[in-house]
């Protein structure tokens, strides 16, 4: 069966997931031009966070196309993979290992150890009271090694821990329960089980706002000390959730370059380009966000922006290991709803319908 729409053909396919089960997924859709992947096949590899739905629809085929990396966006999450002290929850990541290996892409691993997203059990137990630290590590211990086991051989890296690091000046690490039952030894611990559990998977210190100097400072200091303890760690992913107001050019290079000092690997492990200004808190929507959209000038904007920013990681190719999008297609984006509650992003380069923005234009035109 056979269709042709948006450009695309549109294969109707079986396949086989990474259990072994067969299941219909609804398309498989192959671009009759290249893909970014293939624009920057020698520079980097180009990824995309990706949920198991997403897979099992029309996205499927443009993810194909475009893109030659994948990470699960919730799949992997703690809270998702991992809800009851007995019960694993594969299914979904299961799909998008089995995706990824289908079609030859590369996986990583989101995220092993992180404040949100974390289930309530792992801190609690059997009379609902705090554990102690001893237990805590004990379950974070069976945690990784059985999530990063089961993915051994299939994910390349792991982001082991994730955004540990305050946003407050006045505040080093961030004060989780995480980091209120155990201190700091949670995150040394968690990259060493990582490695032992996989010792050919490269490991991660994954953490946003890394162009803030303060916040950056900070995760060089820490990613520095574990290297210096001897902890495996073997590269630093910025998250860049950025905006048409930042970076600058200036800035992103003086980014890069702090990070080149620890000798680490680097890659963007997070990325999209809000159409609205930068804002870090949540709030209300206001009367006057209800004019703001995706109008020609922010469209403009965030071309420009793209451009930069993609300026700068061809300058860097030689340093940076990969690029990953956080989300398809403008279609869903985690900043749908934040962090103003009610109000639509268009933050990456392909619009609802799956076609290319003018910025993915300007990305692959070099």
């Amino acid at each position: 069966m056979k269709n042709i729409r948006y450009g695309f053909i549109v294969l109707i396919v079986a396949s086989v997931n990474f259990c072994g089960a067969a299941y219909i997924q609804k398309s498989s859709v192959v671009t009759a031009t290249p893909g970014l992947k293939d624009y920057y096949k020698d520079y980097f590899p180009i990824g995309v966070a990706v949920s198991g739905r997403a897979l099992r629809t029309d996205e499927a085929g443009l993810v194909v196309g475009q893109f030659n990396s994948l990470t699960p966006e919730n799949a992997m999450k703690m809270g998702v993979i991992h809800p009851e002290e007995q019960q694993y929850n594969w299914r979904d990541a299961d799909s998008i290992a089995a995706f990824a290996r289908r079609n030859g892409m590369k996986l990583r691993g989101h995220t092993l150890v992180w404040h949100n997203q974390a289930p309530k059990w792992i801190f609690k137990d059997a009379n609902d009271q705090q554990v102690t630290k001893e237990i805590l590590l004990q379950r974070l211990k069976e945690h990784i090694t059985t999530v990063v086991k089961r993915y051994k051989g299939i994910v390349y890296a792991w982001d082991v821990a994730n955004e540990v690091i305050s946003d407050r000046k006045d505040e080093f690490y961030r004060n989780s329960l995480w980091y209120q039952i155990c201190g700091e030894e949670y995150i040394e611990k968690a990259f060493q089980w990582a490695h032992e559990a996989d010792p050919e998977a490269l490991l991660f210190y994954n953490d946003y706002n890394e162009i803030n100097p303060d916040k950056r400072k900070k995760i060089i200091q820490l990613v520095n000390g574990l290297v210096s303890k001897g902890i495996p760690v073997h590269g630093v992913g910025l998250q860049a959730h950025w905006a048409i107001n930042e970076p600058s050019a200036a800035q992103l290079e003086k980014t890069i370059t702090d990070f080149l000092t620890t000798g680490l690997k680097l890659q963007i492990t997070e990325f999209d380009i809000s159409v609205y200004p930068k804002e870090h808190e949540m709030r209300a929507r206001q009367l006057e966000d209800s004019a703001v959209a995706f109008t020609a000038a922010k469209e403009q904007q965030q071309l420009e922006q793209f451009r930069l920013c993609f300026d700068v990681f061809r300058k860097y190719r030689h340093s940076l290991t990969g690029v990953t999008f956080w989300n398809i297609s403008d279609r869903y984006s985690w900043l749908d709803n934040f962090p103003v509650r009610g109000r639509k992003d268009y933050p990456l380069l392909f619009d609802k319908e799956l076609q290319p923005k003018k910025a993915f234009w300007a990305v692959v035109k070099f």
